[in-house]
Formats: C-alpha cells, sequence, structure tokens
C-alpha cells in the first residue's frame, strides 16, 4: 500500500496549486485564504505573503514566477520579493478570486476565476500567452483539474460541484479547438474534483476534496490508482523530486470544526511513475 508523508508540518487554511521548480528542484505552494506563498528546501521553510487571495504560479525562469492573485497576474521574484503586474485578472469584480491554474505545453497558462463565497457561475477559465488573456469558458462556479496531456494536444478541467472532467483538444498554438467533451463522470458520494496533474503517460491523477483521497486515471478515463492521504480535504497534486516520481499533495484546513494534527498539511509519495516536467510561462 502506498503510504503519504509529511512534507511540510505547516498548517495551510487552504493550501493549494503547488508547483515543482524543475531549474531550482525546489517545490512552491500556496495558502489562498492567508494570500501566502511556501516553499521548503533544505535551508527551511519560507514563505512570502501578497495581502490579497493568491492561488496558482508558473516557472518564468530559475528566480521569476508567474503569480494568479485575486485581482491579478503578477511577475514574482523569489529572490526580492518583489512583484509587477502583468496584467489585469478580473480586478474590477469584487466577488473573485483566483483558483486553480497550471502552464500548458505551449507557454501559456491557464487560470480559474470562482466567487469568494461559492456564488453558483460566477467564475470563468482564462488563459494568458504571449501577452494576451483571454478568457476561454463562462460561468463556471469552481474551475478546477486545469493540466495537460504530454504531447500538448489536450487540455483537461473540471467544474467540481458538477463531479465531472473535461477533455478539451487543442490547436497548435495550445488553443481550444472545438467544444469540450466529457472525459469522467464520478461518483457522488467518493469523489469530488479538486486540484489534477498529468504524469508523463498520459494518466490524470486528481485529488478530491472531502475524500482524503488522490485518484488515477488511464487517458480512457479508467481509475487505475486510488491513494488516501491522512488529510480529508487534499486540494491539488503536483510531481516533484529529481526523478519526478514523487507525487506532492497539499489539503485544506478550512471549515473543518475538529481538525486533525494533519488537516492543512503538505504530503508526499512515491507515485510509481514519472510526472512531467513543469512548462515553463513564455510572456
Amino acid at each position: 500500500m502506498t503510504q503519504a508523508t509529511t512534507f511540510d508540518e505547516r498548517h495551510c487554511s487552504l493550501g493549494e496549486g503547488p508547483l515543482w521548480h524543475p531549474e531550482r528542484g525546489q517545490l512552491f505552494w500556496f495558502d489562498i485564504n492567508a494570500g501566502r506563498l511556501h516553499t521548503r528546501t533544505g535551508q527551511g521553510a519560507r514563505h512570502w505573503d501578497f495581502g490579497q487571495h493568491a492561488s496558482a504560479a508558473g516557472w518564468l525562469d530559475r528566480d521569476r514566477l508567474l503569480v494568479a492573485t485575486e485581482t491579478a497576474l503578477a511577475e514574482f521574484d523569489i529572490e526580492t520579493g518583489a512583484t509587477s503586474e502583468i496584467c489585469p485578472l478580473e480586478a474590477d469584480n469584487p466577488v473573485t478570486r483566483s483558483n486553480d491554474g497550471r502552464a500548458d505545453p505551449h507557454g501559456g497558462f491557464w487560470i480559474g476565476t470562482m466567487g469568494k463565497k461559492l456564488e453558483p457561475g460566477a467564475g470563468a477559465i482564462y488563459r494568458y500567452h504571449r501577452g494576451e488573456l483571454r478568457r476561454l469558458y463562462a460561468p463556471w462556479t469552481i474551475p478546477n483539474a486545469i493540466c495537460f496531456a504530454p504531447d500538448g494536444t489536450l487540455a483537461y478541467l473540471a467544474d467540481s460541484p458538477t463531479k465531472r472532467i473535461w477533455r478539451q483538444r487543442l490547436d497548435g498554438a495550445g488553443w481550444p479547438s472545438g467544444d469540450p467533451e466529457p472525459f469522467i463522470d464520478l461518483p457522488a458520494d467518493s469523489r469530488h474534483p479538486d486540484g489534477a496533474v498529468v504524469d508523463s503517460e498520459g494518466s490524470l491523477w486528481c485529488a478530491h476534496y472531502g475524500h482524503a483521497l488522490v485518484t488515477a486515471h488511464a487517458p480512457d478515463g479508467r481509475e487505475t490508482r486510488a491513494v488516501g492521504l491522512p488529510a480529508a480535504k487534499t486540494t491539488c497534486p503536483a510531481f516533484g523530486g529529481a526523478d519526478l516520481r514523487t507525487l506532492f499533495v497539499t489539503t485544506a484546513r478550512q471549515e473543518t470544526e475538529d481538525p486533525s494534527e494533519h488537516d492543512g498539511r503538505t504530503f508526499a509519495f512515491d507515485a510509481g511513475v514519472a510526472g512531467q516536467r513543469e512548462f515553463q510561462v513564455i510572456l
């Protein structure tokens, strides 16, 4: 049986957006509710505060990240902590914040927005690509599970309350081609799709909020693995480590009446398969 171990003991209210930086060999992740970016290296733990919700990132180069906050996509300098706005993200809408996001194989960055109070239909999914931010899907409620097939021809995405993961074909520049198609309809009583990532063999690994679980699904949608974790509200996975075979998983502690010592921590386990190297965002 696969056993998950604690990677970082700090408790996140809403841990999300793990990113393994391939040039630094370093994991970054967010506590959305705290507006905080976390990391841990051999030198210990570190964090940065953004003063507003922050949820997802892509890497620009060794020392800079693209960070999605509730009002913007921003360039963030890891060494100095300095930020500068790349473009606004629903900055004129106080109802919403950013949520799940990930870089695509074509140098773009996909980011979802959602209502801060889970307002139905308040959210959308956007793609930033070489200076253009384009809205792709709306209205959505909780956009999640944004990830990409290794050959760059498919995107995956979910609106969590529907318990469905969609598959979207992409053109040669990474833009949607045609309409999204249903990929997996999940059982409502035991699955709740949150963040997801695709491994090097094309299987999708999905965290299930409220079910202490990460599942793996073959390219045809079949569930092939189910790995339990010590925290109930598993939120998002990311492959990392020297051989990309470690799956890191963030969790949440929010709205838990009697949280355990594990709730909100970040975990890791050997996935038994290599992930993809995180794609670089091209501004």
